[in-house]
C-alpha cells in the first residue's frame, strides 16, 4: 500500500511545493519537528535485538563521511555552491524508508535498519563538524562556537527521538505497540515535509533567478551521477558481505528532507538543488528496481 501511495504522493508533493512555494516558504520552521516525528515513528518499528553493527556498516559509514569530504574538496576549486550540493548528497543520512524498500526488493530489513539508525544518529555529530567548517551563515563565529550552535540545533532532532523511543519501548509496551502499528503516519509526515522543502527550494530559485541556469543544470546532473554511484558502490560492497540490496539502499537511498533542511539552514540555499533533485533520482532508481524484481518474479512464476 505504501509504495502505491508513494507513486502519487511524491509527484503531488512536488507539484504543490512548486505551485504554492510562496505560502509554503512560511512553513519552513515546522520542518525540524516533522523530521523528529518521522524518526520517532520509524525508530519504534525496529527491534533492537535484531540489530548488529558489523564491518559492513562501518565501511558504508566511511564512504558516507570520507566520501563527502573528498567530493567537496575536489569540486570546491570549480564552484563552491556545486561542492556544497555534492557534499550534502553524500553526507546526509540513510532514508528512514530504506529498510522498507530493502524488504520489498528481498533484502535484509534488519541490516538496512541498523545502518539507517546509526547513519542518522552519527550525522548529529558529524554534520555540525562539516557544516561549521564550510557553512556561510556562521562564518563570523569561531569554529568551536559555530560547531556548538549547529550541534545544539541538530542533536535534538536526530538523537531525542531515538532516546524517547527506547524509553517508551522499555516502560510503556502498549503505547510502543500502537506507535509501531502507525508507520503510515511517518510516510504522510514525509510527504508534508517534502512539500514544504520543495516550496522553499522553488521560492529561493525564483528569487535568485538571473536567466542563467547553467549552474542549476550542472548541480542536477552532478546529483544524478552521485545518486547512481552511491547505489552502485553500495550494492558492490554489499555483495562482498552477502548484503547486496542492503548495501545499495543503505548508501544510495538518502534522507533528502534532512539534507535539504541542513543545506537551507547552514549552507548556500542554492545548494539545496542537489538534494532536491536527488529526491527524484533516488525514487526513479527505486521504482526501476521494484519493477525489475516484479518482472523477474512474473517470469519465474510463468
Amino acid at each position: 500500500m505504501r509504495k502505491n501511495l508513494e507513486k502519487y504522493l511524491l509527484p503531488l508533493a512536488m507539484v504543490l511545493g512548486i505551485a504554492f512555494h510562496k505560502q509554503l516558504s512560511l512553513l519552513s520552521p515546522v520542518i525540524p519537528y516533522l523530521l523528529a516525528l518521522m524518526l520517532f515513528i520509524t525508530y519504534s518499528r525496529v527491534s533492537w535485538s535484531d540489530i548488529r553493527l558489523t564491518r559492513f556498516h562501518y565501511i558504508l559509514l566511511a564512504i558516507q563521511y570520507l566520501g563527502s569530504a573528498l567530493i567537496y574538496l575536489a569540486l570546491k576549486p570549480i564552484n563552491e555552491v556545486l561542492a556544497q550540493a555534492a557534499m550534502i548528497c553524500v553526507l546526509t543520512a540513510t532514508a528512514t524508508s530504506a529498510p522498507v524498500v530493502a524488504g520489498i526488493l528481498g533484502g535484509s530489513i534488519s541490516v538496512t535498519a541498523a545502518y539507517s539508525i546509526i547513519s542518522n544518529l552519527s550525522v548529529a555529530f558529524i554534520a555540525p563538524l562539516f557544516l561549521s567548517l564550510i557553512g556561510e551563515s556562521e562564518t563570523t563565529l569561531p569554529f568551536g562556537s559555530s560547531f556548538w550552535h549547529i550541534f545544539r540545533s541538530v542533536m535534538p532532532i536526530l538523537i531525542l527521538p531515538f532516546l524517547l523511543t527506547f524509553i517508551i519501548q522499555k516502560t510503556a509496551h502498549k503505547v510502543h505497540t500502537k506507535i509501531r502499528s502507525a508507520q503510515i503516519v511517518s510516510f504522510y509526515l514525509w510527504a508534508a515535509a517534502l512539500t514544504v522543502v520543495i516550496g522553499n527550494v522553488t521560492n529561493y530559485v525564483r528569487l535568485q533567478d538571473d536567466g542563467n541556469y547553467t549552474l542549476e543544470l550542472i548541480i542536477a546532473a552532478t546529483s544524478l551521477v552521485i545518486c547512481l554511484l552511491q547505489f552502485y558502490l553500495g550494492r558492490k560492497i554489499g555483495s562482498r558481505f552477502g548484503r547486496t540490496i542492503a548495501g545499495g539502499q543503505g548508501l544510495g537511498q538518502k534522507n533528502t528532507v534532512l539534507a535539504i533542511w541542513l543545506t537551507q539552514t547552514y549552507l548556500n540555499p542554492l545548494a539545496t538543488l542537489g538534494p532536491g533533485m536527488y529526491v527524484i533520482w533516488q525514487n526513479l532508481v527505486n521504482s526501476w528496481q521494484i519493477w525489475k524484481k516484479k518482472r523477474s518474479e512474473e517470469h519465474q512464476s510463468g
